[in-house]
């Protein structure tokens, strides 16, 4: 099943809604919005409610496409102004502050959104068939030639023995990263942090290239096999 892409363009195909939505705050100056956010007492409270409004407004066109979402608006909007809070010191005055402030919500729910989306898919699954995995990402837009055919077979046959000398980790990993699972789920599934991620996937990376080089297939024949 095709899953809808998260984009911001898509996202606010109904401009009007979201200028009237907008329009609402469109009274309270930038240099008012930052003051009023910081200062303490009851001022800067009814402050922060508005913030919470205009996020849970603007969140609600933003994700309209995505009819679970509706009921984690709140969550959304929450962690945004957190998120707004904590960055205040950020904002340059490029764009009026309401727009920064729901820019940085949504950006908040799409994360949270795509990291839902495999919450329920383990690595171990994942692994279950490197080949698969490689082979599911095969370009497939027209029939190759016979002499791509049989160099794409061969470097899919030389990538199956190199992936099965990578560590159970590192094989995970790279699974996981061709099936376009975020990093951050990678990390929390593997229990580990986005630098030693990083490292990991370094080293899977380059002992994967030597790999193929040690059986004689260099980066242009793979680009040249796999080229439409």
């Amino acid at each position: 099943m095709t899953r809808p892409r998260l984009t911001w363009m898509g996202t606010f195909s109904g401009m009007a809604s979201f200028r009237r939505t907008m329009d609402g705050f469109g009274q309270i100056s930038n240099a008012e919005w930052l003051h009023r956010l910081r200062v303490p007492g009851e001022e800067g409270k009814a402050a922060h409610r508005e913030l919470y409004a205009l996020l849970v407004r603007g969140l609600r066109i933003a994700l309209a496409r995505w009819r679970h979402a509706d009921a984690l608006l709140e969550d959304f909007a929450q962690e945004g102004m957190l998120r707004v809070l904590a960055h205040l010191d950020e904002f340059r005055g490029d764009s009026a502050f309401a727009s920064w402030a729901l820019a940085i919500a949504v950006r908040v729910a799409f994360s949270e959104l795509r990291r839902a989306r495999w919450r329920d898919v383990s690595l171990d699954a994942l692994t279950s068939d490197l080949r698969a995995e490689v082979t599911l990402h095969v370009p497939t837009k027209e029939a190759p030639t016979p002499e791509r055919a049989a160099a794409r077979a061969q470097i899919l046959a030389a990538l199956g023995k190199v992936m099965s000398e990578l560590s159970a980790r590192q094989r995970q990993l790279i699974a996981a990263e061709l099936r376009g699972m975020p990093q951050e789920e990678i990390a929390a599934q593997m229990g580990t942090n986005r630098n030693a991620l990083y490292k990991l996937g370094h080293d899977a990376r380059l002992k994967l290239q030597r790999g193929l080089e040690r059986l004689g297939l260099s980066a242009d024949q793979v680009l040249w096999a796999f080229d439409e």
